[in-house]
C-alpha cells in the first residue's frame, strides 16, 4: 500500500500543471496567435517611424518572436529584449540566431543567382540583426539600471508589485524615452486580473490592495507620468485568438 500510494503521489506531481506567476509562459505565442496568420498581427498596427533608426525596449519579451519581427520588419538602430525568466531569454537568443541562420540561407541562394543590389540588402540584414538585436535577463522594475518600445506585462507587474510597481514601470519608461519617443502599450483587462490573482500568495495580496484599474492607465500616463498625448491603434488588429484581442495604445512623450 505505502509503495502505491507513493506511486500515486508520483503521478499527481507528473500532471501538476506548471504556474508561471509572472506570465512567463512557455509557448505564448502558439496561445495568443492564430497559426492560420503568417506574422504576429499585431506588427500590422505599429508605425515605422516609432522605431526606424531608434533604440528601443521590448519588456517582457518572452521568446523573443516579436523582437525580432520588429527589428526586421522597421529597421531599428538597436533593439533590447528584456525578461525576467532566463530560460525564455535563452530561447529567444536561440530563435535570433535561428532566424539569422535561415536569412543567411536566403542570402547565399540570391548570391549564387548573382541578383546585384539584392544581393548587398541581403548581406546587410544578416549582418544587422546579429548587430541590432541582443537579449538579457532583467527584472525591470526592479533594476536602478535598465535601459525605449512595446509592452503587454503590466499585469505581472501589477500583481507582483502592486500599484507602486506599477507607476515605477511607468515613470522608469519615461524617463528612459527620448522627447518623441513611444511607448506601446497593450494592458490586460481586468477580468485578466481576476483569473490570475491566485498563482501566488503575493498576487493574492496585491490584487486585494490594487486601485490603478487598467482602464484608467492612460489618465495616469498623461496626468501624473508626463505623456504628451495617446491614441488607440488596436482597431485593425486580426488573427489574434479569442481572449488576446486586447487593446493597443500608443502613448507619446
Amino acid at each position: 500500500m505505502a509503495q502505491e500510494d507513493q506511486n500515486q503521489q508520483a503521478t499527481k506531481k507528473r500532471k501538476r500543471k506548471p504556474v508561471y506567476i509572472y506570465g512567463n509562459y512557455k509557448a505564448y505565442y502558439n496561445y495568443r496567435i492564430d497559426q492560420s496568420v503568417g506574422e504576429d498581427p499585431r506588427l500590422a498596427v505599429l508605425k515605422k517611424e516609432w522605431f526606424e533608426g531608434k533604440n528601443c525596449l521590448d519588456i517582457g519579451c518572452n521568446q523573443g518572436l516579436m523582437t525580432i519581427s520588429i527589428a526586421k520588419k522597421f529597421s531599428c538602430e538597436r533593439i533590447v529584449g528584456v525578461d525576467i525568466d532566463g530560460t525564455l531569454v535563452e530561447t529567444a537568443q536561440w530563435n535570433l540566431r535561428r532566424v539569422a541562420k535561415k536569412e543567411q540561407s536566403e542570402f547565399v541562394k540570391t548570391s549564387e543567382k548573382e541578383c546585384g543590389s539584392d544581393e548587398k540588402v541581403s548581406e546587410s540584414s544578416v549582418r544587422n540583426l546579429f548587430k541590432g538585436v541582443s537579449f538579457r535577463k532583467e527584472n525591470i522594475v526592479e533594476n536602478e539600471h535598465a535601459c525605449s518600445g512595446h509592452l503587454s506585462v503590466t499585469k505581472w507587474i501589477h500583481l507582483n508589485w502592486g500599484d507602486d510597481g506599477l507607476i515605477t514601470l511607468f515613470v522608469k519608461i519615461w524617463n528612459l524615452l527620448r522627447p518623441g519617443g513611444t511607448l506601446v502599450l497593450e494592458p490586460q483587462p481586468w477580468s485578466s486580473y481576476k483569473k490570475n490573482r491566485l498563482v501566488s500568495e503575493v498576487a493574492s495580496m496585491n490584487f486585494k490592495k490594487i486601485s490603478l484599474m487598467p482602464s484608467c492607465f492612460h489618465e495616469i500616463l498623461l496626468d501624473k507620468v508626463g505623456f504628451r498625448a495617446w491614441e488607440n491603434i488596436s482597431t485593425n488588429v486580426k488573427g489574434s485568438i479569442a481572449g488576446f484581442n486586447r487593446p493597443i495604445f500608443a502613448f507619446y512623450k
